[in-house]
């Protein structure tokens, strides 16, 4: 007589068992599905995102092809009868289509971006050139949310970043920032090229001294006719340039760094890139 009801009781409470774990299973799946929700929503901003970027570059890609042909075909028609004005007309045509061409760029950021974390951070690849050569590539990770702020990077670690970002107010304008981080980046990459240059191309002036920022390079020169040694300094204070600051020389004779003819030629290291201004000064006689 007793067993019964305690058995009623037990089968009452599996029910309840089992209709407590139906309602979790429920709110799992719905939780689920809510999930994958905003991930396909998130999914198709990107998609969108990516698209736009894509037509971007499309449209640019166009333009400069359509720009191309049409200087090309200019160029054929007018080759035997090219006068002065109809050339001049062409440059200037050629010259506003190139403005229109930059403003497009510069409407997309100059930089190649690409979206992280569901928007939450970007990768920003900054590209070095000099003299038409592209250089070295560095990248940045910049977390936007919930502040901007730089995550990690391959910048060379004598590039002041954090001083340029905190100069350059990050925070509200992150274009002005990248601007000036590419100044540095892109004057470095130049002065560096330099210095190699003038050491493959002038065997016969030695590197005495020179920084990993390649913002002091003190060169030896030898006089031809007295055979006397010039020891020149170059000073790159305005890292943002790849023209030297500041031009010392000094020698044993201590009258040719004041004459005309030095003079001259420190005149023309301060405004040259110091590859080319060797090549006139070999060309004028002044070293060897």
């Amino acid at each position: 007589m007793e067993r019964a009801p305690a058995k009623g009781v037990l089968s009452h409470l599996s029910l309840l068992e089992v209709q407590a774990r139906s309602r979790k299973s429920q709110l799992q799946q719905q939780s689920r599905v809510m999930e994958l929700k905003a991930k396909v929503e998130a999914l198709k901003t990107q998609r969108e995102q990516l698209k736009a970027q894509i037509q971007t570059h499309q449209d640019l890609q166009k333009l400069r092809l359509a720009m191309e042909k049409q200087c090309a075909d200019e160029e054929e028609e007018n080759m035997e009868e090219e006068s002065e004005n109809s050339q001049l007309l062409r440059l200037m045509a050629r010259h506003t289509q190139l403005k229109d061409l930059l403003h497009a760029h510069h409407l997309i950021g100059g930089y190649d971006i690409i979206k992280t974390r569901k928007g939450k951070g970007a990768c920003v690849s900054i590209a070095t050139a000099y003299e038409d050569v592209f250089l070295d590539t560095f990248n940045l990770e910049i977390d936007l949310k919930p502040t901007v702020k730089i995550n990690r990077h391959n910048i060379p670690p004598f590039i002041p970043l954090n001083n340029l970002a905190e100069q350059n107010n990050m925070q509200t304008d992150l274009r002005v920032f990248l601007d000036t981080l590419s100044q540095h980046l892109n004057a470095f990459a130049g002065r560096k090229q330099q210095l190699k240059l003038v050491k493959e191309k002038h065997k016969s002036v030695e590197v005495m001294e020179s920084n990993v920022l390649c913002s002091l390079l003190v060169l030896l020169f030898t006089v031809p006719r007295e055979k006397t040694a010039v020891l020149c300094t170059l000073d790159y204070t305005d890292h943002t340039r790849c023209l030297p600051t500041r031009v010392h020389l000094e020698s044993e004779d201590k009258q040719l760094p004041d004459s005309p003819q030095w003079e001259k030629n420190c005149s023309l290291l301060m405004e040259t890139p110091v590859h080319k201004a060797l090549i006139t000064m070999k060309k004028m006689g002044s070293i060897v």
